[in-house]
């Protein structure tokens, strides 16, 4: 089984790449966290988690998840199950798997393969963050595409100790330090905001949130404040009349979501 946390499409589109390859069943965490998170595993089933880097760190809707997971095994032997983890990032990951491989050690998991993908941009919302231009967004996915296309055979094949992540410069201290801070006081719902004068009430962002943290109160969207939010800027990213803002920063910046160009093109 492959569990995997989404915003702007990035790891939705690695995740499924990874499901039809491997037959195996794809679970989105924001639903399976409204259920028990008990999964009945067979001997030979593989563990694939796969998640974006928010801040250096996993998202903490996966460390929430991660927390309340729970496996029932015919052998009670967690072991011998193949763990790999995908991950994806604008630049770099830091420490993120290591991070999360300490969680994962209370169940009993061992990661036996983790790879990052550098992909498109979407984080948008500090003074030197911008989307990437289209031809840098087209190198990073055909770069992606053949790494992914390199760690399917790895996972297909089940080899182990294998650790392809970009970690980027000291990236101890970006996990740690900013990546710390990052995600305890930037990661709110509390800043976005709509200009009712360009929204056109399509209940696009709504639709679009993983988490279910906005809803449409006379055509317009509201934010629940409730400690949903993980920031993808899904909403922000989806609008077609660039209406939703976070601060006043992202006025000026650009839209990205995966096949974006696509969408726009009518293609």
């Amino acid at each position: 089984m492959i569990f995997y946390f989404s915003g702007t499409g990035n790891t939705r589109w690695a995740a499924q790449k990874l499901a039809e390859a491997t037959g195996e069943r794809l679970l989105f965490v924001p639903d399976e966290l409204k259920g028990s998170c008990n999964y009945h595993l067979d001997d030979s089933e593989r563990i694939g988690f796969c998640f974006p880097v928010h801040g250096w760190q996993p998202p903490h809707i996966v460390k929430q998840f991660l927390q309340k997971l729970t496996f029932n095994t015919p052998s009670n032997n967690m072991s011998k199950h193949y763990c790999y983890v995908v991950v994806t990032c604008g630049d770099s990951a830091g420490e993120a798997i290591k991070m999360f491989s300490n969680e994962l050690m209370a169940k009993g998991l061992n990661i036996n393969f983790a790879i990052s993908l550098i992909m498109p941009e979407s984080y948008v919302c500090l003074p030197f963050m911008y989307t990437d231009t289209p031809q840098r967004e087209a190198e990073k996915i055909a770069q992606a595409t053949k790494d992914l296309d390199a760690a399917l055979d790895i996972i297909l094949n089940k080899q182990s100790h294998l650790f392809l992540i970009k970690k980027g410069p000291i990236p101890w201290f970006f996990s740690h330090v900013v990546g710390a801070y990052f995600n305890k006081k930037m990661i709110s719902d509390k800043k976005f905001s709509v200009d009712e004068d360009l929204c056109i009430h399509c209940g696009k962002c709504s639709k679009v949130c993983p988490t279910g943290d906005i809803v449409i109160t006379n055509g317009l969207p509201e934010w629940k404040h409730d400690n949903s939010c993980t920031n993808c800027l899904n909403c922000y990213h989806h609008c077609p009349k660039h209406a939703i803002n976070y601060g006043r920063i992202t006025k000026k910046r650009g839209q990205y979501y995966f096949g974006h160009r696509t969408a726009t093109s009518g293609e």
